[in-house]
């Protein structure tokens, strides 16, 4: 079974992200320049490497950037740093890759590149497309979800949006493209009690991110546990109640998993076994990966 969660994503770790989650070509230029060195305010650390790539202090240390690219950036002192760069050109792809996906916009490359045109075209990225084909990793992490990893499964009987990526219109028009969105599941909202405690400065901010923004982009239909809602989800079309499990067409199961917060929820895509966890499960950096179900 491929488990796939919102943080910490060496829960799966695909194998191969560089085969794979109006701004139009405006929108290029400003990423290109977005990731130049001359980041007003924003400082190098100084525990990256010499070259290309490097990561600043405003880094939230949420891990994106270091399962997406796992050859280029570590965890050094709390937050992610290039430590080694991209030594060939699938490298550079996925240190690109993790740049446009950082929550913080906190990967910068020294000088603007015209490749991250091209990059931008990528997403969003198959996982695996032999073994879970059809099953997207959406990239463009949001800061107001604390970076938590968004998905996009294709399916005759309607797309579905796992969790929200940040609102880029370059995506939604890749998003487009494989068929648009008909639902839009959201597995929780970003902050337990606990994590409240932990991270008071994401105090009222939602893992559902730019659901609102995704929501009238795509006309697509909003699925959330009514345990979850919070002002900024009341008008979400499909509220579930009680303990379910609830169906999504005849492929898709949805799984009541109350504990991380109240109304959390795994969607089960059966004939692949794939189950998309939110932060009900998830890896860390000491664990292997490697979860054995009965």
């Amino acid at each position: 079974m491929a488990l796939l969660g919102g943080f910490l994503c060496p829960i799966y770790r695909p194998p191969n992200p560089f085969s794979f989650t109006s701004r139009s070509r405006a929108a290029g230029r400003r990423f290109a320049e977005s990731a130049t060195a001359a980041v007003g305010g924003r400082r190098k650390r100084p525990q990256n490497v010499e070259g290309e790539f490097f990561v600043d202090h405003q880094c939230i240390d949420c891990d994106t950037c270091r399962w997406m690219a796992p050859e280029v950036f570590t965890r050094v002192d709390g937050m992610s740093a290039v430590t080694r760069q991209p030594s060939c050109e699938e490298e550079r792809i996925k240190a690109l890759q993790a740049l446009l996906s950082c929550p913080t916009s906190s990967i910068h490359t020294e000088r603007p590149t015209n490749k991250i045109l091209e990059v931008q075209k990528m997403f969003p990225l198959p996982i695996d497309e032999q073994n879970i084909p059809g099953v997207y990793h959406c990239g463009y992490h949001s800061e107001r979800s604390y970076g938590a990893t968004s998905y996009f499964v294709t399916h005759p009987e309607g797309n579905i949006l796992v969790d929200s990526p940040r609102f880029t219109e370059r995506l939604a028009r890749n998003i487009e493209m494989l068929g648009g969105v008909r639902y839009m599941f959201l597995t929780h909202k970003l902050i337990s009690i606990e994590e409240q405690e932990l991270l008071p400065i994401y105090n009222n901010r939602d893992d559902v991110g730019d659901h609102e923004k995704w929501s009238k982009r795509m006309r697509c239909e909003r699925i959330f546990h009514s345990g979850d809602v919070e002002l900024s989800t009341a008008d979400v079309e499909n509220k579930l109640c009680g303990e379910g499990p609830w169906d999504i067409a005849t492929d898709f199961k949805l799984i009541y998993t109350p504990g991380h917060t109240e109304g959390s929820v795994c969607l089960y895509y059966k004939p692949l076994k794939v189950l998309f966890t939110g932060d009900h499960l998830c890896g860390s950096e000491e664990s292997d990966g490697a979860f054995s179900l009965a």
